[in-house]
């Protein structure tokens, strides 16, 4: 049954959406929309503080040898793709979207996530495994947080179990990021080598010419909760810069403090938070300390620049080093010009999983990838010093953080590490659900019409809400 429910998601209407990893002129279209869930999907994943019940105690599985000579792994962007490329030991590059490990041929089938391209194509291509030519099958895919649901609670994800991951591989990964990758079950059916924790980037320049000083404590001081956060905005304003680039780039950072999950059974809930971020964010944008455009675009992007004079922006490890136009000169981060701080409250964003499609023909080298890529220190390590990525082991960023040699050049030398560690020790994953990424999508649209003016009050907003909602949805209720 879990295997017919997936085409159903085919017919279900999209919306515009980001790429999670590097829109519209609303508000906020954050994230790509997720299609209908399985009806026979959970609404919740597992706490957080609860790693994947049949993670495997025994020893590791041993899997028949494998058979296939193309290994095809499926993802959104290339960042999964660079780090294969540059920490995999063996792999070598052949061009742009193929690579080899030893006599197998790695072909990189990356679909864009615009207009949710990645899922409606990873779709097909799982629709048809069972039927596909060994040479076509799918082995590895990616998923992210906000739709992990939909794959991972359907049969065409593999129990990392039965790849011969154990226990022992994974006892130093942060909890939350296997809870993510736990099916309704109990099981686990992916793994990741990223965490995501989020801090507020600010523009050092900005800070001393404004506040006297770019020092992360004291700009925290000025920053430590919402209202300071106002206030810090107003002197910012009167000196011509914008607090953040555009209301969208706080919604994370409520939504995360929400205590209440998007859907309860069948009932669609908005948490007093997201009401909150709605009224703070009218409140920044009719005072015009910041802009209402979409996340991603050009316009969005211009505080990369000194030109831009946006003073902050929300995000983790990620955005940092992979987004922020760090190879560009010119940029503020090219010139190591941003700092990090805690900010008004924790959060975190994003994160790439690796899940194994059933039907593979390379079992064992996908179960190989994973390990290497998720479990191995050495290699963790590497990743964290030559991309600066925070990547999902205890012991290995916590040496880092307290590490006196590391530093990050786009933070102008800083070592945020202790932060981010702080951060992923208290994510917690209890209110994930598989409807997160429609219902948010649809909830920073409808909001997005009332920050910019379009709906006189903030039930319109929310009764459009709740029609785009059940349309996206038809067996939810409200």
């Amino acid at each position: 049954m879990k295997k017919k429910v997936l085409g159903l998601l085919l017919s279900t209407t999209m919306v515009a959406g980001m790429l999670s990893a590097c829109g519209s002129t609303a508000t906020t279209t954050e994230t790509p929309a997720a299609e209908t869930p399985a009806a026979e999907t959970q609404t919740e994943a597992p706490a957080a503080e609860t790693p994947a019940a049949e993670a495997t105690t025994e020893a590791a599985a041993e899997l028949p040898a494998d058979e296939g000579k193309v290994l095809n792994i499926s993802a959104w962007n290339e960042e999964f793709k660079s780090r294969l490329t540059d920490h995999y030991p063996g792999y070598e590059v052949v061009d742009g979207t193929t690579g080899k490990i030893g006599d197998v041929t790695v072909n990189w089938l990356i679909t864009p996530n615009e207009e949710n391209a990645y899922q409606n194509r990873l779709d097909e291509l799982l629709l048809a495994q069972d039927s596909a030519a060994a040479d076509d099958k799918v082995d590895l895919f990616l998923v992210e947080a906000d739709y992990a649901v939909k794959y991972t609670d359907t049969d065409y994800t593999l129990p990392v179990k039965d790849l011969g991951i154990t226990d022992e591989d994974l006892k130093d990964q942060y909890a939350y990021t296997q809870a993510v990758v736990t099916d309704s079950n109990g099981v686990l059916k992916g793994t990741s080598w990223q965490g995501c924790p989020g801090v507020m980037i600010y523009n050092r320049a900005i800070a001393k010419e404004v506040f006297g000083t770019d020092e992360p404590a004291d700009i925290q001081a000025k920053f430590s909760d919402w209202d300071k956060f106002f206030e810090a905005a107003g002197e910012l304003d009167k000196a011509g810069y914008d607090v953040i680039s555009s209301t969208a780039d706080t919604f994370r950072v409520y939504q995360n403090n929400a205590k209440l999950p998007w859907v309860d059974g069948t009932k669609i809930q908005v948490d007093d938070n997201l009401k909150k971020w709605v009224e703070d964010s009218k409140k920044l944008a009719d005072a015009g300390y910041c802009n209402t455009w979409g996340q991603w675009g050009e316009d969005w992007n211009k505080g990369f620049y000194p030109e831009g004079k946006v003073f902050a922006y929300f995000g983790p490890a990620w955005l940092i080093d992979f987004c922020m136009a760090a190879d560009v000169e010119g940029s503020v981060a090219h010139d190591g010009g941003w700092a990090a701080t805690e900010g008004p409250q924790g959060f975190y964003w994003g994160g790439t999983w690796i899940c194994a499609a059933a039907g593979t023909d390379n079992a064992n080298l996908v179960a190989d990838i994973m390990r290497k890529m998720t479990c191995d220190p050495e290699v963790m390590k590497d990743i964290v010093l030559k991309d600066n990525d925070f990547v999902n082991n205890r012991p290995v960023m916590e040496g880092l953080a307290a590490d006196t040699s590391y530093s990050n050049a786009v933070l102008g030398g800083q070592n945020p590490l202790k932060m981010f560690c702080a951060g992923a020790d208290n994510i917690d994953m209890a209110n994930l659900t598989a409807y997160d990424q429609g219902l948010l999508g649809d909830f920073q649209t409808a909001m997005g019409d009332y920050i910019n003016g379009n709906f006189a009050t903030y039930d319109e907003a929310l009764e459009q809400f709740y029609t785009l909602a059940l349309q996206r949805y038809p067996e939810l209720t409200r």
